[in-house]
């Protein structure tokens, strides 16, 4: 893993860059963009940031990089949404989570070089040694309330894999819930999701999908919930591993819910993790160290830690971090709190409320390591 800053000092924009070189094969980087605020409006922090983009993949350790998903956290994205540029050729999200650095907006980038890049049924769908990587992002409904809108999203993506010869039970690996007012609409979610996925086969018996579902307000302002998505077509049942870390965690069913805690995908030359949003619980269930940011965010550091371990990666292979905050109040600990644990890592710390009241933090991330297993194809 190389792990590197670049600051773009004439437009004001930092690049915390996480990159996989395998050495042949396809290369994978990270990349969050932070912009200086300059008490400019929007539209000039966000052309600062296009132009960063449209800079980074002729950059030297970029050669060849195409992006594959581009994931904004806005400050107000209903009043933003007009000011963004329109993208086909890559999986865009657009998502109410404000950077608590000063800022605007930041953005997630997910680059590759080596895939086939191209855009199918309304997804981007990155190609290789007969691997099919289907990114999906921005899906909402506008109508009924939460439930029905989660309901309507899930069958038009299910609909959508279909044409891909795949379902939401066998290719689906991650997704991304986003929840206007999360404390009141998250239940009708995780109503609406539970039945369909006992439709889809999903049972505690089968198994689920590494998900985070948080506090997100979507562009348009009817829009309950807005869905990302990534699946995978042409691996092997064998080649997927679901991950629960059960002296630290439990099975989200136990208190109502259904998603893993994460999933490590295997490949000939790679091992990729997905860590689900992850808060501080105990392998009951239980909220840990309510009112104590710094002890919630040790706990949920450490679960998060077993997750990866139980998968043979440890924070030493994360290539990014997005970290959730419910009260702006508790930046400047938290923020203190992963530079000096997480220097190198690519992170964004946002707001963005935990479907519990009483988390105060939660995270997510992506993990990469090299493998060797002539079992399965490379990446």
């Amino acid at each position: 893993m190389n792990y590197n800053t670049l600051y773009l000092e004439d437009i004001g924009v930092s690049a915390e860059v996480a990159s996989f070189c395998p050495g042949k094969g396809v290369t994978e980087h990270h990349v969050m963009l932070h912009v200086d605020s300059r008490r400019e409006s929007f539209e000039g922090q966000i052309r600062r940031i296009y132009e960063a983009e449209d800079r980074l993949p002729s950059m030297s350790g970029f050669e060849g990089a195409q992006y594959v998903l581009k994931r904004y956290f806005l400050s107000d994205s209903t009043n933003q949404q007009p000011f963004m540029r329109q993208e086909s050729n890559v999986a865009i999200s657009c998502i109410q989570q404000q950077p608590l650095d000063g800022s605007k907006v930041a953005v997630w980038l997910y680059l590759t070089s080596g895939q086939d890049i191209t855009t199918e049924q309304g997804a981007i769908v990155a190609s290789h040694n007969g691997y099919r990587h289907i990114w999906r992002m921005g899906m909402t409904s506008t109508e009924g309330d939460s439930a029905q809108q989660t309901e309507t999203i899930l069958r038009e993506y299910e609909q959508m894999l279909q044409k891909f010869g795949a379902t939401l039970a066998d290719n689906c690996i991650r997704t991304w819930f986003f929840v206007r007012d999360v404390d009141t609409q998250y239940a009708g979610l995780v109503r609406a999701r539970r039945e369909n996925f006992v439709e889809q086969g999903l049972t505690p018996e089968t198994h689920y999908i590494a998900s985070t579902g948080i506090g997100g307000g979507p562009a348009e302002t009817k829009a309950l919930i807005q869905l990302g998505t990534y699946a995978l077509t042409g691996f092997e049942p064998s080649q997927q591993r679901y991950l629960y870390a059960k002296t630290h965690l439990n099975p989200t069913y136990e208190y109502g819910v259904t998603f893993e805690r994460g999933t490590r995908m295997e490949y000939g030359d790679r091992n990729h993790i997905f860590i689900s949003g992850t808060a501080s619980i105990n392998n009951k269930g239980e909220v840990v160290h309510v009112g104590d940011i710094r002890q919630q965010t040790q706990r949920m550091w450490e679960n998060v830690e077993m997750l990866l371990r139980e998968g043979g990666m440890d924070f030493s292979n994360v290539m990014h971090l997005v970290v959730y905050l419910r009260d702006t109040g508790d930046y400047a600990v938290v923020s203190e709190m992963f530079r000096e644990r997480f220097p190198d890592i690519p992170t964004v710390i946002t707001l963005a409320p935990v479907c519990r009241p009483t988390w105060l933090i939660e995270m997510e991330c992506v993990a990469v390591k090299e493998n060797k297993n002539e079992a399965f194809r490379t990446f």
